[in-house]
């Protein structure tokens, strides 16, 4: 027992219920040491590391100090002052988080998005609530039949096995509201996850309280036909108000993250209507203390209802606001008039905020574009939807390695010190510190593919040569994302994996969507290339991609593939993760990548964007795509990589590194995105 009268055990116990141990290394070092096997069985749970803990390594002095050394760590960064002065307090709404591998409530790159932006919130001190839904069943688990077809398992998560708490009354009771969905009434309970400073509520329909056919809605994300998601949504946004109201928190602002969290600009409305507000002064207060962010390039994309079924579910709502279904359905339109236009939850999103932004220079102009006619009376570029740019949490993304060279080499500490000056002392490291950096994650990167590929279902073969260039593909397998686009010139393709000079190698990861057979289709084409001639053992498909395997790959690979159909990636966040480790994106100019790239810190595909997105015919835009991705590997990625001087280093390529290592971390970081977010929307308002 230490001099605070603490035991090892009760200081991991205090560590593993705050998720702060997500983005620390050397916390999630000691839960593995714990139990090392059931640790990773539990996808490095901590709590289930914690319950099987064996007595001699809690014993052992060794761990003992280690122990005290990270839980000083975590009383320190819980303990520090706010690097923010006089911040707005925050309510931030979304529909899914990326936490942590262990937590499966996202699907993709929204949720990792929204679990990176509460994280950042917490590394500034700010004051910041999150809220989203208790997925119990979350996103997939992802095996393959032997065609190489995808299939789904939903594993149900145990908040006993979980640093999740119910959220009580004073006498043990669930805390529960109501919310109306059609005629029904609701009750709605939350679970808190702590993320740091970040308290994160979970909403929970799925107890007795509530008839069997509403019990289901907030098990999975995204599953179900119309009548499933706008009630979803509704317990989302007006469920999620009602429990910060019944929970004290009063936030300055209110940020939607997507239209699927729309409804809660309604239920403040209704609020300030029943304070007695005039309907004027009523959607005034609302639009002051409102934020939203759209993400969806594509139409189709954003949740649209029919007028009768938006009629059926509001009833219940409606009689509690006293508004008519017409002066609600005219909240969610461009033409509140036209008795046919759906309900569109991102026009309520623009309507009801006094800030709205895309998550991307490009997407930006993309959403101005989308919604124009909600703006008649100004030219294109007046539009009031701005940009900030999507950004990672550097600690959480950033592997443990890497995080010891930034440390050793220019002093950081990345939940503290991001600003883009920090990271120019490495500019001065020599070319052989910088390509020893590189290579060890390469060679960490391809241990772990060689173990993987031995507990998966899809058959692979590796042959992966711990010194060849090394390229990753892993994010959800949506067809706009063009997986398959290196092999559409199959032979071209097969030159490039058969050079026994210049050997190439790719690793692909990535989930479709359940419903999504043409994604699926994609994989199994992938997976039928990885078994033919040329490509066996050097195209590898790694299943079941989670947060841990994205991780490895961002730290691994030495260039991130990235070759979406313009204009619909809205930002894409996993090629800012790379730089840290020395990698270096091939990418379309797409998302954030016009942003970020200047010529000397990775690759341009295809075009210039410039004139009016989408329009381009996506077979022509795929052809020309496609040539020039082949043209810079063939005459730029791969020479630059293999052309060495008489040290055996890449010395063009080690400078593109020192550009992309000193450039991109800072000014892409989920820090730098808060504060933009502070400034330009959070204190914007009332």
């Amino acid at each position: 027992m230490s001099s605070d009268g603490l035991t090892p055990r009760d200081k991991l116990e205090s560590i593993a219920i705050n998720l702060w141990w997500s983005w620390d290394p050397e916390a999630r070092s000691l839960f593995r040491r714990l139990n090392p096997e059931v640790f990773r069985a539990a996808d490095n749970n901590p709590q289930a590391a914690l319950a099987t803990a064996k007595d001699d390594v809690l014993r052992d002095p060794a761990f003992q100090e280690d122990v005290d050394a990270v839980y000083a760590r975590y009383r320190d960064y819980m303990e520090r002052d706010p690097q923010v002065e006089e911040a707005p307090e925050i309510g931030y709404f979304c529909m899914e988080y990326g936490l942590h591998e262990s937590m499966s409530l996202y699907s993709g790159g929204l949720g990792v998005l929204a679990g990176d932006h509460a994280k950042a919130a917490s590394d500034l001190g700010l004051p910041f609530t999150a809220i989203g839904l208790f997925l119990r069943e979350g996103y997939f688990k992802q095996s393959f039949n032997a065609n190489g077809w995808q299939e789904s398992t939903y594993p149900v998560l145990d908040p006993a096995k979980h640093p999740v708490s119910l959220v009580t009354k004073r006498g043990g009771d669930p805390l529960t509201v109501p919310v109306h969905v059609g005629t029904r009434t609701l009750q709605v309970r939350a679970w808190k996850v702590a993320l740091g400073h970040t308290d994160l509520y979970l909403l929970d329909t799925d107890f007795d309280a509530n008839p069997e056919e509403y019990r289901p809605l907030t098990r999975r994300l995204y599953q179900g036909g119309d009548h499933e998601r706008i009630r979803q949504e509704l317990v989302l946004g007006i469920g999620g108000l009602r429990m910060l109201r019944t929970l004290g928190v009063e936030p300055d602002v209110y940020h939607a993250n997507e239209g699927h969290c729309a409804f809660l600009m309604l239920e403040l409305l209704r609020e300030r209507l029943d304070a007695g507000d005039a309907l004027e002064d009523a959607e005034d207060w609302v639009r002051a203390h409102s934020v939203f962010t759209t993400h969806t390039p594509v139409m189709a994309g954003h949740d649209h209802f029919e007028p009768d079924l938006f009629t059926e579910a509001m009833a219940g709502f409606r009689d509690q606001i006293h508004l008519s279904n017409h002066d609600l359905l005219g909240y969610g339109r461009v033409h509140p008039d036209d008795p046919d236009e759906t309900f569109t939850m991102t026009v309520l999103g623009l309507k009801l905020s006094h800030a709205a932004n895309g998550v991307s220079e490009l997407n930006g102009h993309v959403a101005r574009q989308q919604w124009q006619d909600l703006y008649p009376d100004r030219p294109l570029d007046e539009a009031p939807i701005d940009a900030i740019t999507n950004g990672v949490h550097l600690p959480t993304w950033t592997a443990g390695p890497a995080r010891d060279f930034l440390s050793d080499h220019i002093g950081a500490d990345l939940t503290q010190t991001q600003d883009p000056d920090d990271w120019n002392d490495l500019a001065e490291l020599s070319d052989k510190t910088l390509w020893e950096h590189r290579c060890r994650h390469r060679e960490r990167l391809l241990d772990y593919v060689t173990a993987k590929v031995q507990e998966q279902s899809l058959p692979m073969h590796p042959d992966l040569d711990p010194d060849a260039l090394t390229i990753g593909f892993a994010r959800r397998f949506a067809t706009y994302k063009r997986a398959p686009l290196i092999f559409r010139d199959r032979e071209r393709a097969r030159a490039l994996f058969t050079n026994p000079d210049r050997p190439v190698q790719l690793l692909y990861a990535g989930k479709a969507h359940p419903a999504d057979d043409a994604g699926k289709r994609f994989i199994q084409r992938i997976y039928d290339i990885s078994q033919a001639e040329g490509f066996e053992g050097k195209v590898i498909f790694l299943e079941g991609y989670d947060m841990e395997m994205g991780r490895m790959l961002v730290s691994g690979c030495d260039i991130w593939l990235n070759n979406p159909r313009r204009p619909l990636e809205a930002s894409g966040t996993s090629g800012q993760k790379i730089a840290a480790h020395g990698g270096l994106n091939l990418s379309v100019l797409d998302g954030w990548w016009p942003e970020g790239y200047n010529g000397q810190n990775g690759w341009a595909i295809g075009p210039e964007p410039t004139g009016d997105y989408g329009t381009a015919d996506p077979e022509v835009q795929d052809e020309q795509d496609a040539a020039s991705l082949y043209r810079q590997l063939e005459e730029s990625v791969i020479p630059t990589f293999y052309d060495r001087n008489d040290d055996g280093l890449p010395t063009d390529w080690i400078d593109m590194m020192r550009d992309a290592m000193t450039g991109l971390p800072a000014p892409f970081s989920a820090k730098r995105m808060v504060l933009d977010y502070m400034e330009e929307m959070y204190r914007t308002g009332a």
